[in-house]
């Protein structure tokens, strides 16, 4: 797995070189070069894209977790987690546990962990939003890591308001397009939607 993750990595990023006709960066400094500096700019694109939404419109486009998934989505950009379906659907209930907890610990409407410090209601509240968000996601088989992290950052109050929600997933969803269009422009066959599951050998399965 871990080979064919590295073989995706590079075809993506050599796949964009020559889209961009900049091969010769391929044949002038290593492999590992090469990929260390895409990630330096392909990353810093990815975010700095949605943080020039979020400066135009105003709005909380960007927020710490996005850095994660933008990370996964062009690190293994086949693996089940970084598929749109587990993105989507993972930052979702991740930020809607968090508001949940909240709720529950009746602190929709107080200062944020930052600025208050924490007391025994917020630890309920950041405790029950990551346990909830980690069962939902292995009940519905949609594992996204860093969905976690949405669900602890409204917890401890930075994005308390519902309103909010609809501005965060748009916020993924932002990153979602620039990574079906990097991985597609490059020859991976990014997902629509999700993975497709490989039928396993049933002669093998009869073997185990």
């Amino acid at each position: 797995m871990g080979q064919r993750n590295e073989r995706l990595r590079w075809q993506l990023v050599s796949g964009l070189l020559t889209a961009l006709h900049l091969e010769r960066l391929a044949e002038r400094y290593s492999r590992k070069s090469v990929m260390a500096g895409f990630s330096l700019i392909n990353g810093g694109l990815s975010i700095a894209l949605v943080s020039f939404v979020a400066l135009v419109t105003q709005e909380a486009f960007i927020f710490p977790s996005l850095g994660a998934t933008a990370f996964i989505l062009f690190h293994v950009p086949l693996a089940e987690p970084a598929s749109p379906r587990n993105t989507l659907c993972g930052h979702f209930v991740g930020a809607a546990m968090g508001l949940l907890s909240l709720y529950v610990f009746g602190l929709q409407n107080q200062p944020s962990a930052f600025l208050s410090g924490v007391d025994l209601a917020r630890v309920g509240a950041a405790a029950l939003s990551l346990g909830l968000t980690g069962c939902l996601m292995v009940l519905f088989r949609i594992a996204h890591p860093p969905a976690g992290a949405t669900a602890l950052i409204v917890s401890l109050g930075l994005m308390p308001d519902p309103a909010q929600l609809p501005v965060l997933m748009a916020g993924v969803s932002l990153l979602l397009v620039h990574a079906f269009v990097m991985n597609r422009l490059s020859g991976i066959p990014y997902p629509l939607w999700s993975v497709r599951k490989s039928i396993p050998d049933a002669g093998a399965a009869s073997r185990t």
